[in-house]
């Protein structure tokens, strides 16, 4: 008991460190605020389908509760995409990955502004909040955790905790042996998109579960842009992304799929105005053949802010 106490207590006063506005500032590089928004694309299309069918059916639901769950669903996702960069400059750092990396930010390991110890530490920080939100969010959702929907729901957010961690750490990450692309599809684009529809309506529609395959194909396009851009650095630390046994031509034919088949799975939806997005997707395809390497680093904010506009608008 006593050393439970002691961990809490050098937990709390961490916390309090990282608070400190001095220390914060050597913290803030490694959160890559940029990635942030993209994980609420699937959130808020989720949300905002929900509303749309109390609306539709004049179910009865509260406005405040419904405020809550989608409050709780942003901040569950918010921390789970920070643990997941993290996790992923960690086990890129301790695999010498990112040692050599041109043309891109250097967080705080590969800066040197932070230890491992403070890394870990802060990870640790990020699982526990990965765990209060979701938590909170199953609570406010079906107001219980004894009953099955709380448990698969748990259960569900433990295994995003793990996926979000095991990317690039442990012996078994999955990012390094190619199956990156899998991940992120599963937890940002179908458990995301669906969750967050079914925590509102306790129901689940197909026209969701499409929505869901639709966002999830441009958020993994932002992993395979990430991957074809850093493939020849992935290359000589072995990690073999998709992009990297695919090659460059094929990962950029995948590209444009994984885009073509948003635009078109949007537009069996009659989310017409999500077709804004289609000038931007085809001059994207044309600058990733035409360009390689750094060169693509710019692109990765187009199609992140990119993504979320099509969730915006896929519930107008």
């Amino acid at each position: 008991m006593q050393k439970n106490l002691q961990i809490c207590k050098n937990f709390c006063i961490f916390v309090l460190q990282i608070a400190n506005t001095n220390q914060m500032n050597k913290y803030i590089p490694s959160l890559r605020l940029r990635t942030l928004p993209l994980s609420m694309s699937g959130i808020i299309l989720g949300g905002g389908m929900a509303w749309q069918y109390f609306a539709a059916t004049a179910a009865a639901f509260s406005v405040m509760r419904y405020i809550c769950v989608f409050a709780l669903a942003i901040l569950t996702t918010l921390s789970l995409q920070i643990l997941s960069n993290l996790s992923n400059e960690l086990g890129d750092a301790i695999k010498g990955t990112d040692e050599q990396q041109q043309g891109r930010a250097a967080y705080g390991l590969q800066a040197g502004t932070l230890s491992y110890v403070e890394m870990k530490r802060f990870i640790g920080v990020f699982v526990v909040l990965s765990m209060i939100f979701g938590t909170a969010l199953v609570l406010a959702a079906f107001r219980t955790l004894f009953c099955w929907q709380s448990v698969v729901f748990l259960g569900l957010g433990l295994l995003a905790i793990i996926g979000a961690m095991t990317y690039t750490l442990g012996k078994h990450n999955y990012g390094y042996k190619g199956y990156g692309d899998i991940g992120v599809f599963l937890f940002f684009g179908l458990l995301s998109t669906i969750g967050s529809f079914y925590l509102q309506t306790q129901t689940v529609t197909f026209e969701v579960v499409l929505a869901a395959v639709a966002i999830g194909l441009p958020i993994v396009g932002v992993l395979n842009l990430n991957n074809i851009r850093d493939r020849e650095n992935d290359i000589l630390h072995g990690k073999r992304t998709f992009a990297v046994r695919i090659g460059k031509k094929a990962a950029t034919v995948y590209h444009a799929l994984l885009l073509a088949g948003c635009m078109a799975l949007f537009a069996c939806l009659s989310c017409w105005y999500t077709l804004i997005a289609m000038p931007v997707f085809v001059w994207q395809v044309w600058y990733i053949c035409t360009h390689d390497g750094k060169a693509l680093d710019k692109q990765m904010p187009v199609l992140m802010f990119t993504t979320i506009a099509i969730a915006v608008l896929a519930i107008i």
